[in-house]
């Protein structure tokens, strides 16, 4: 059986019995003046078959339809459109013209400006750049149809549309092709768009915004499909106006592909899939009003029998691999588990009594139990204490030794609150109302680096929030719902924060609420703008004696806040399952869909919950049979990089890393200002980096930003290089009193022995029967290399060569540098 769907939110399910639906409100069809459009979605048993069934009409000649579904009105009055498929019953809708002899006006706003948006005039590389383009200049996305009128309208003498003669208007001449444009020709001239901007200009060029209806939502058809690997599905948008009237604007959206290699849609609304499994998207945008596409592709198949989940994070991800066709790997072993979660909570290996210890144990809950510990160990709060040192900026620069100062309470501060395990709201609360001097508060240190009231706002939206506010700076947000009205509103929480002098505490130490009314100007506009909430109505009216950000932090902290906890929950997934369900983790929005919505809303309502408890939620991810999961790839999973049908494997963080070395070769760091043999993990700052090639090289941010995006994982030639022959591994390996050296001095071990600790030490396995073998082979090679130098090798030297080689071989292999 098949129905035949119009545009509008109606239920991708499909009826019981063949139907037809047009809006969701409404059973039938309604085209209003000669230039109405309409497009038809046939959906037969959960598929698109828009373009596989036959179209017919009765009575002819009100309406012609297309094999696409594509329906035009021809003349008044009534008619019925049927939908015809062998072997199916066939299904059909009423459908009305009216005023077809009255031509209907054209809007500036609703129709000429999509043109240009789905031509690509208004785009950033083109006539909407800073500049504009050989003199004409358009708004971003027509995000500002009032100036695109005056410069299309009025500008140059009005030389850009000739009402006399539309045709020879410059602005189709040039978008046609007719005469050179830089563009090339974007427009044809018997095209709906050609004809819409003609008639515009025909009728004198009219622009009414305080009489024409605005478009209040857009609404998709279907919303959610599972569709077959290369099969297509077309789509149908529909307008909603403030007036309560509907328009199909299928064809006049922009569709972007948020996965362009497993998913593409045409300007007509087809979405074509690759043959490739997984979810994908395609983000729909009409004006400033964005709604998503999604589709789930299965593999196709049965599935073996999955792990029992453990938790509901592993309920919704088996219920998707299910959907999927997509196998589970086996769970881990417990050697692999206890390197995972000990680098991934407390930042190190396990240690070799921890190692032997673990293996041993023959509990049930022990994995539970270790997760306990690490969240109990100090090892734990360094490691934490780095990430979020590292996304609220704590630098030092060339500061002066009081900065350095600030820079060890911040870092202490955030320590000290992961070690409590503060509630992560209140923590988010504390800073963003720090207020005095770092020295009695801490967190007003993140003022002393973050010091531009702007940069205030779009740090704190981008980390506790998710929302990238810079691109509303200077224009509407092209991938979001944010204006400029919108950033300096939000902006104006930190208008009335000074910084002064105090004869005894450092320059600019100070910061406090000035006692003045909060206000920001839009510089576009010249409007002041009291302090607004995102997404919350009227600007707030805050007396000029109370600080704003009382009320910002208390919305930010909420537990209904639609942003809060979802931005934390999805940082900390990544950070334990390599990617997030949102990626990137901290640009949440309805146009960047994630993976497993469901999810993602569960697991933050059970943050919230738990009162924004940062270890409830970790021992919720890693308890997990998801995040227990092998990251050897089964038949047909090896290519999943979206729906964690496996762990997902990922180099060690830079600190991680050097700290790893030291560990299973027995060395320490040595930093300048810090103690000796301080952990990489446990660095408060960024000046490290200035005496640590190594730490640059393999990615460790320099906090200029707070963005995850600045710690890089990617490889490179420099880390090779790095690992092979730097003179700092050189050094860790040869130190006298290194692992090397104590092992080859305990001769009276055997050999299996000394090499099973090797292998603990750094990978927490034992070697197997080959990999034993070929170390013992280089043992013994290096021995007969010592017996046969005549003195000139010594066999505690030859000793000691063999297990530094060995050692520079394990950690250079993909086994250590990475978390698997």
């Amino acid at each position: 059986m098949f129905s035949l769907f119009l545009a509008g939110g109606l239920d991708a399910a499909n009826p019981p019995n063949p139907t037809i639906h047009g809006r969701a409100e409404a059973d039938s069809i309604v085209l209003i003046g000669p230039d109405a459009r309409q497009q038809l979605v046939v959906m037969q048993e959960g598929r698109d078959a828009t373009r596989s069934v036959r179209y017919s009409t009765h009575p002819a000649g009100i309406v012609e339809i297309s094999a696409t579904g594509f329906v035009k009105a021809t003349a008044n009055g009534e008619a019925t459109i049927t939908a015809d498929s062998d072997g199916h019953p066939s299904a059909s809708i009423q459908v009305r013209v009216e005023q077809f002899d009255q031509p209907q006006a054209v809007s500036f706003a609703n129709d000429v400006v999509p043109v240009f948006t789905r031509s690509h005039c208004n785009a950033g590389a083109c006539h909407a750049k800073s500049t504009g383009q050989n003199g004409f200049q358009l708004s971003l996305l027509g995000f500002d149809p009032g100036s695109d009128f005056e410069m299309i309208a009025r500008q140059s003498r009005g030389r850009r549309a000739n009402p006399a003669a539309p045709d020879h208007s410059l602005i189709l001449l040039k978008a046609s092709g007719e005469i050179p444009h830089e563009g090339g020709a974007r427009l044809e001239r018997d095209s709906e768009d050609y004809r819409t901007i003609r008639r515009w200009i025909e009728s004198g060029l009219p622009y009414h915004p305080e009489s024409e209806a605005t478009v209040e939502r857009i609404a998709i058809f279907p919303r959610n499909v599972v569709a077959q690997p290369g099969s297509r599905q077309q789509l149908a948008v529909t307008a909603f106006f403030s007036d309560g009237t509907t328009r199909d604007i299928t064809r006049a959206v922009q569709y972007e592909g948020n996965q362009p290699e497993m998913s593409e849609a045409d300007e007509h609304g087809l979405v074509s899939f690759a043959n490739r499994s997984g979810s994908t998207s395609v983000m729909v945008r009409f004006q400033e009003h964005i709604t998503v596409f999604m589709a789930t592709i299965p593999v196709g198949g049965t599935i073996a029998e999955l792990p029992k989940p453990a938790n509901f994070v592993d309920e919704h991800i088996f219920a998707k691999l299910r959907v999927l066709g997509l196998p589970a790997s086996k769970i881990c072993d417990d050697q692999t588990f206890l390197r995972r979660v000990t680098l991934d909570i407390a930042g190190r290996l396990p240690t070799l009594e921890e190692t032997r210890t673990f293996l041993a144990s023959e509990a049930p809950d022990k994995r539970s139990a270790k997760i306990d510990a690490l969240l109990e160990s100090t090892d734990y709060a360094d490691y934490f204490a780095g990430k979020w040192a590292g996304l609220l900026r704590n630098q030092v620069g060339r500061g002066q030794e009081w900065v350095a100062q600030e820079s060890y309470a911040f870092h202490s501060w955030i320590r000290s609150s992961l070690l409590t395990n503060k509630p992560f709201d209140q923590f988010a609360s504390e800073l963003i109302l720090a207020s005095g001097n770092a020295r009695e508060n801490p967190a007003v240190s993140w003022y002393r680096v973050v010091k531009d009231q702007k940069e205030q706002m779009q740090d704190i939206a981008q980390v506790f929030l998710g929302i990238r506010m810079q691109c509303a700076q200077c224009h509407h947000h092209p991938y979001e719902r944010w204006s400029q009205d919108d950033y300096f509103s939000f902006a104006a929480f930190f208008s009335t924060l000074k910084r002064k002098k105090t004869p005894k505490l450092p320059a600019e130490d100070l910061v406090y609420h000035s006692r003045t009314v909060a206000q920001m100007q839009n510089p576009i506009s010249g409007q002041q703008l009291k302090p607004r909430l995102l997404g919350e109505g009227d600007a707030l009216e805050i007396p000029a004696d109370r600080d704003p950000r009382f009320e910002l932090a208390t919305w930010v902290r909420a537990k209904e806040n639609p942003y809060f906890a979802r931005v934390l929950v999805n940082r900390y997934w990544k950070h334990f399952f390599s990617r997030g369900l949102v990626e990137p983790e901290d640009d949440i929005r309805p146009t960047n869909p994630a993976t497993h919505p469901e999810l993602l809303e569960e697991l933050a309502r059970n943050f919230a919950g738990s009162g924004f408890d940062l270890k409830v939620l970790i021992r919720t991810l890693c308890n997990s049979q998801t995040y227990q999961l092998s990251s050897l790839p089964q038949e047909n999973n090896g290519a999943d990089e979206q729906n964690y049908a496996r762990f997902y494997p990922r180099r060690l963080p830079a600190e991680v890393l050097l700290d790893s070395i030291n560990d299973v070769t027995g060395s320490q760091n040595s930093f300048n200002q810090q103690p000796v043999g301080v952990r990489a993990i446990a660095l408060p700052n960024e000046k490290a980096n200035n005496e640590s090639e190594f730490l640059t090289v393999f990615g460790r941010p320099a906090m200029d930003a707070a963005c995850e995006c600045e710690r890089t994982d990617e490889a490179n030639l420099g880390q090779s290089l790095h690992l092979i022959n730097s003179n700092l591994i050189q050094t860790k390996l040869n130190a006298n009193s290194g692992l090397a050296a104590e092992l080859s001095k305990a001769g009276e071990r055997p050999d299996a022995d000394r090499l099973t600790e090797l292998y603990l030490r750094a990978v927490s396995r034992e070697p197997d029967a080959e990999e034993l073998a070929m170390a013992q082979s280089h043992l013994a090679k290096k021995r007969q290399l010592a017996a046969e130098s005549e003195g000139k090798l010594t066999p505690e030297a030859a000793e000691r060569q063999a297990f530094e080689d060995l050692l520079w071989v394990l950690i250079n292999t993909k086994e250590f540098m990475f978390n698997h």
